[in-house]
């Protein structure tokens, strides 16, 4: 079975890891291991390629980070998981639209785990609960390669939202896992056993290198 090395982050700002995903996918050979990196960002919010600017309502003290992956504008921040999937989607034959939904069928089994109904919509990528959004999703493909990825709202701070259009949808409700269930795992624990529903969805064995090498360590 063929693996995937999962690098534990920690807590980064957003453009050091960006640049870093982008490094990886760019000088990538037939050699690069996959790799998943799970991340808490500091406060930002993050515009799209083709992203409008009429959806940045106030961002006020939170910095504003001009990205290359799909979509329109998200917010990223503590208390938030996300899961960036740098694959060589080409060597492994995935579709983008198998990688999409993968993402999204690991968030639900993820949640679905702690009793929550989830779904994905067709109309708009994420994942959702009723009509909250709980997960947020945008790729890249460069190179034959994946990067950038999906965020899922574990316990952090949801008013950030209130000063965007959330994925370019005006009056998108938010929601976290906090408020769902009665025990929320830890960001940590919820980046772990994502990073595991993902490799059931794709297929691939996980491994958890002694060192992560995938950046610096934090300051």
């Amino acid at each position: 079975m063929a693996r995937i090395e999962v690098h534990c982050l920690g807590r980064r700002s957003y453009e050091p890891v960006w640049h870093a995903m982008r490094e990886l996918t760019d000088t990538r050979d037939d050699r690069t291991a996959d790799q998943l990196w799970l991340v808490e960002h500091d406060p930002v919010f993050t515009q799209g390629q083709a992203g409008k600017p009429e959806h940045l309502l106030m961002p006020g003290d939170i910095p504003v980070v001009q990205t290359d992956r799909g979509g329109q504008v998200t917010y990223h921040g503590p208390g938030q998981l996300v899961l960036y999937p740098l694959l060589d989607v080409r060597r492994a034959r995935i579709g983008v639209r198998d990688l999409v939904s993968a993402l999204e069928n690991a968030v639900i089994a993820l949640l679905s785990e702690h009793g929550v109904a989830a779904r994905a919509r067709p109309d708009a990528p994420g994942v959702y609960v009723g009509e909250a959004k709980i997960a947020s999703l945008g790729l890249r493909i460069r190179r034959g390669a994946s990067f950038h990825g999906i965020a899922l709202n574990v316990d952090g701070n949801l008013s950030p939202f209130d000063r965007i259009n959330p994925c370019g949808y005006a009056g998108m409700a938010m929601t976290r896992l906090a408020d769902l269930v009665d025990a929320c795992p830890s960001v940590e624990a919820a980046g772990l056993r994502l990073a595991e529903c993902l490799g059931h969805e794709l297929g691939r064995e996980l491994v958890f290198p002694e060192t992560t090498t995938a950046l610096r360590p934090a300051s």
